[in-house]
């Protein structure tokens, strides 16, 4: 599989000829006009993943290709025809077999509503993404989409992430609100938890 990763938490992994995207929010402005898309998964309803009309023009160019996100977002946008999904639910859209995972966002702060969360594991753990959360997989992980930088996080939590899940490869996604100075900070930290870790810029590829 190949995967680009796009600003923020935008993701697009490619199998086949076919491609799953994930989490085309407002701040994946390089995200290309695609077409041969399966599936697009919708971690939760913020904005920073889920942007409405950049979904709607993923979905006119790929009609048939179901969205399938958390039951809070499926419900506060039945314009958008979306397929809520269940943790521990399963289920194969072309070469991408998905596993859901998670089910809560991670608290921001106690004074705020919580919302719902989906992960996604791809191809039995080929690739992991636990959305805006640090839900255990349960499995072994060859790649982890790991959140860098979050209002709900601390960088600690990551790191102890990274050494529980101990992924073949971690990649840094959710890193919009850090300045270039301030990647490199992340990264030198994330870096050193014991896993092997790579940064992928905007638009750049790697095999999974």
């Amino acid at each position: 599989m190949k995967l680009t990763k796009y600003e923020h938490a935008c993701v697009v992994i490619e199998e086949q000829g076919a491609s799953l995207v994930i989490d085309p929010g407002a701040f994946s402005t390089s995200l290309p006009d695609l077409t041969g898309v399966k599936a697009i998964v919708v971690t939760h309803q913020h904005a920073d993943h889920l942007d409405a009309e950049r979904l709607q023009q993923l979905r006119a160019a790929n009609p048939d290709a179901p969205v399938f996100t958390a039951a809070d977002v499926a419900e506060a946008h039945p314009e958008l025809g979306l397929a809520a999904v269940e943790p521990g639910q399963s289920l194969t859209v072309g070469p991408f077999s998905l596993t859901f995972t998670g089910g809560q966002h991670a608290v921001i702060d106690s004074s705020l509503p919580r919302i719902q969360n989906i992960g996604v594991i791809i191809n039995d753990g080929a690739v992991y993404y636990p959305g805006d959360s640090f839900a255990e997989p349960g499995r072994p992980v060859q790649t982890l989409l790991i959140p860098a930088a979050a209002p709900w996080m601390k960088v600690s939590e990551a790191m102890s992430f990274l050494r529980d899940v101990q992924p073949e490869l971690a990649i840094p996604t959710h890193d919009a609100i850090l300045s270039e100075q301030g990647k490199q900070i992340y990264d030198n930290m994330l870096g050193s938890a014991g896993v092997r870790y790579q940064r992928l810029q905007t638009g750049e590829s790697i095999g999974v």
